[in-house]
C-alpha cells in the first residue's frame, strides 16, 4: 500500500491509533499501574487540544519538511464532519492533520522520524505551548 494514495482522513484514522500506542507504552514505562492514572497521563498527550498544540509548535518553528507539511494539509483540510465540543474547529482540524502525519510516517516506515515527533511531545509534555 502507497501511503500517497490514501487520503487524509484514512492517514489520521491510523494515526490516532498509532500515536495513542506510543504514549500508552511511555506511560505505562513511567510506572504508572492504576488505569485512571494512566487515562489521565494519556490524555494529557493525546487530546486534540494537545495534538493542535504540538502541531502549531511545529509550524512555528519550521519543524516540518515540504512533504510533510503536505500530509499535514491533506489532514487538516479533509471533510470533517464532526468537530469536539471542547475545542475549536480549527484546532480540531489541526490535530487531524498531525494525526494523518504521523499516520503517514507510519505507514512509509519512518520510523525515526516517526520518534522524533513523539518524543519532542513527550518532552514537551503534551504541551507544546
Amino acid at each position: 500500500m502507497d501511503p500517497m494514495q490514501l487520503n487524509g482522513l484514512s492517514l489520521a484514522y491510523i494515526g490516532d491509533a498509532v500515536y495513542e500506542l506510543y504514549i500508552r507504552d511511555y506511560v505505562i514505562k513511567l510506572g504508572f499501574t492504576q488505569v485512571k492514572d494512566l487515562h489521565k497521563m494519556v490524555v494529557k498527550f493525546t487530546s486534540g487540544n494537545s495534538q493542535a498544540d504540538l502541531v502549531h509548535y511545529l509550524l512555528e518553528n519550521n519543524l516540518l519538511s515540504e512533504e510533510e507539511l503536505s500530509i499535514f494539509k491533506r489532514g487538516r483540510n479533509s471533510h470533517v464532519h464532526t468537530s469536539r465540543k471542547n475545542m475549536e474547529l480549527k484546532d480540531y482540524l489541526d490535530a487531524t492533520g498531525f494525526e494523518a502525519l504521523i499516520g503517514f510516517l507510519y505507514l512509509n516506515n519512518n520510523k525515526e522520524r516517526l520518534e522524533e515527533i513523539i518524543d519532542l511531545s513527550l518532552k514537551k509534555g503534551g504541551n507544546a505551548k
